[in-house]
């Protein structure tokens, strides 16, 4: 007798499909499928990342103060002190600053003005005390200024890494290499004021006097600043009080 050949049949497909037929189940659609965990967490992740970054806020007093201040307009002077004037909301007297934008960086002088209602300067005045430098190196600097003669510069160079950073190594371009240090130290004390570009960008700050002065005094200081540094190398020139907005001036009005 030959072997009985066995034949098997896989009916489970069609076990399963009766039985869905019986139970009334019907099969979902791939496209109808819930995502998984992972893939919804994703989706709600990158959603997230696509909504607006907010601007930053300002304060209430901030904003209260500049409500009628057009932000487009380049006012002219007297109008633009005006403003400045109105909108400070610091509770001392505060100071009028000017934000210089030049056409490039590297410009610095000294400008005398008219009208100086500034703190009183800590001035250095360097001859040659080694003991001075002994306490520069030690970190010890407690002065606005130094201003010291041609003959003691050499000795002063010592302490340069520590003074050239803090633009307080003294400089022919800012008067503060000379041989009257006396006549120097009273024109410092009495409205003689540094300008000078920051390091990297074409912009200088500077304090231009109290808002509590007369109008007249602050535009005749505002204006010798300009002249000083040249109207050719400005290109926008902003005032504002310590606390509070600030103004675009209108140079083609000077």
């Amino acid at each position: 007798m030959g072997k009985t050949k066995i034949k098997t049949i896989d009916d489970s497909d069609k076990l399963v499909e009766k039985l869905k037929e019986e139970l009334g189940i019907e099969d979902r659609p791939k496209d109808d499928q819930p995502l998984a965990g992972k893939e919804e967490k994703k989706t709600e992740k990158t959603t997230e990342a696509k909504k607006p970054v907010t601007s930053q806020k300002r304060s209430k007093k901030y904003l209260e103060a500049g409500k009628d201040l057009d932000r487009n307009k380049s006012y002219p002077l007297p109008e633009a002190l005006e403003l400045v004037k109105k909108m400070s909301y610091s509770k001392f007297n505060g100071t009028l600053e000017a934000h210089i934008n030049t056409i490039q960086t590297g410009i610095r002088g000294l400008v005398s003005l008219p009208h100086y209602a500034g703190k009183k300067l800590k001035i250095l005045s360097y001859e040659g005390d080694d003991a001075v430098l002994e306490q520069i190196q030690k970190g010890k600097i407690d002065f606005d200024l130094v201003i010291t003669t041609p003959q003691w510069m050499a000795k002063l160079t010592k302490v340069a890494k520590i003074l050239g950073p803090r633009g307080l190594m003294p400089n022919p371009k800012n008067n503060t290499i000379t041989d009257d240090i006396e006549k120097t130290i009273e024109s410092f004390q009495t409205g003689k004021t540094e300008y000078k570009t920051e390091v990297k960008t074409p912009v200088i700050h500077l304090a231009l006097g109290k808002l509590n002065q007369p109008d007249s005094e602050l535009e005749a200081n505002v204006k010798t600043v300009l002249q000083t540094i040249g109207k050719t190398r400005i290109k926008k020139v902003v005032l504002s009080p310590t606390m509070g907005p600030s103004v675009k001036l209108d140079l083609a009005s000077l």
